[in-house]
């Protein structure tokens, strides 16, 4: 089957010579965009030239995890104010979730979504569910959407809880060496109201529900030989396992939120909803594990499980509450405060763990997280490093309020983003030079 590819149209705009902009290797550079494409700067004729002295460039961003919660009858984000967000935090892809309404489990919805993503601010690239409907006891149409060009297959935000269908699920993604990403939540140890890692109550969610489904299902992986994505990996047992599964070579993957690398359980004690996610906040000896696993490369990327809700769904007791966070706006900065300030990642890490292996995961490294050179597609995001903010929930691109960072003092890195030479996001940097 011919891989499906974004339609995008040549922008007749004037050539720019980005100048005195430093690699994530450290060595400064020019970067020539013309059309779609980075040319050697020599051959740009009369370009307007940005001065970006002081400034990275990173190739853009990409997303494994996204809820764009478009289509719905009241969505709490849309596909148009999703991308715009995304070209906000510096991303150029995101992978957008199967839980919509209706569902994503058909090629034909497939169709729809792309069809709403057209000429946005960021390539959208579908994830079909698992399960018709996430009702967990029958497989979507796997097949139909595949002739679509779908890859990565989830039912996130519900796990699959039975062995049997979800090794069925591996066994079908596997003939096109697709991927399954799991929401790793034994029900029986962590149901519907389960919310906080420590309680006497249903609201318990013990670490022991998310390393569970792991386990069993690195095991499937080994089995099937398929290749098995682990969503917003939280606790430090899910790390060994995940760090045994790959020693013995299982096809395995995994990823990490920017909230459970930034704040801890802690926050739970005073009910505030904006801070309701499942998997839940951990505790510090869980974030220090996430983080030395990303940067020993356990766990291969960060996917940001941005999830918007309307404030109504949110405005509830704790319980009753929606789970879910924004954070594409913010996933820059917050890798920066938690991994490059303290010495846990380099800059060409950084570009490894949220372009790079995110593109090859999601198979789309034909056009996303690609090198920084002539000949390849202008997709790349200009940054600041040292530039910080207060974050303001009020201020945000994203429709969603439900903002854990809102009020704090973190990065705030992105000036710019390109899309295949298209301006997605300009922070001021290009209107002002």
């Amino acid at each position: 089957m011919k891989p499906w590819m974004p339609v995008r149209e040549r922008n007749d705009v004037e050539d720019l010579l980005i100048a005195n902009v430093r690699l994530p290797s450290g060595a400064g550079t020019k970067l020539g965009i013309h059309g779609v494409h980075l040319v050697e700067p020599d051959a740009l004729v009369h370009p307007r030239v940005i001065d970006a002295d002081g400034l990275m460039a990173l190739p853009g961003l990409v997303d494994l995890h996204t809820h764009l919660r478009e289509p719905s009858p009241h969505p709490a984000e849309t596909i148009a104010s999703g991308t715009s967000a995304a070209a906000r935090g510096g991303f150029t892809a995101v992978f957008a979730m199967a839980n919509t309404d209706p569902v994503t489990d058909t090629a034909e919805a497939v169709r729809h979504i792309r069809q709403l993503a057209s000429g946005q601010s960021a390539e959208v690239i579908p994830v079909g569910a698992i399960t018709r409907g996430l009702n967990g006891t029958e497989l979507s149409d796997i097949t139909g959407m595949h002739t679509e060009g779908v890859t990565h297959f989830s039912d996130d935000g519900r796990c699959v809880m039975d062995a049997g269908l979800m090794r069925r699920a591996l066994v079908q993604v596997s003939a096109f060496s697709g991927v399954v990403a799991q929401h790793c939540q034994d029900h029986n140890l962590a149901g519907t109201q389960a919310c906080v890692p420590e309680s006497a109550d249903e609201t318990f969610w013990p670490w022991s529900a998310e390393a569970t489904i792991v386990a069993r299902d690195v095991q499937l992986a080994l089995d099937t030989k398929a290749h098995i994505h682990i969503c917003h990996i939280s606790t430090a047992e899910s790390v060994d396992v995940v760090r045994w599964a790959k020693a013995r070579g299982i096809p395995v993957t995994a990823e990490v939120t920017p909230h459970h690398l930034l704040l801890g359980s802690d926050l739970l004690h005073g009910g505030d909803t904006r801070f309701k996610v499942n998997p839940p906040l951990r505790s510090n000896e869980d974030r220090q594990a996430v983080r030395q696993a990303l940067a020993d490369g356990t766990i291969d990327v960060v996917g940001t499980d941005h999830a918007p809700h309307l404030p109504s769904d949110k405005d509830k007791p704790f319980p009753d509450a929606k789970p879910g966070m924004v954070g594409l706006e913010w996933a820059l900065g917050v890798v920066i405060e938690t991994m490059v300030t303290t010495g846990l990642l380099d800059w060409a890490g950084v570009a490894d763990r949220m372009s790079e292996a995110p593109a090859r995961i999601g198979q789309i490294s034909t056009r996303q997280g690609r090198p920084l050179t002539p000949g390849e597609p202008a997709t790349l995001v200009l940054i600041d490093p040292t530039r910080r903010a207060v974050v303001d929930k009020n201020t945000a691109v994203t429709l969603g309020r439900n903002n854990p960072y809102d009020g704090m003092n973190l990065p705030d890195p992105v000036l710019a983003t390109f899309w295949d030479g298209r301006l997605t996001y300009d922070g001021g940097l290009i209107r002002a030079s």
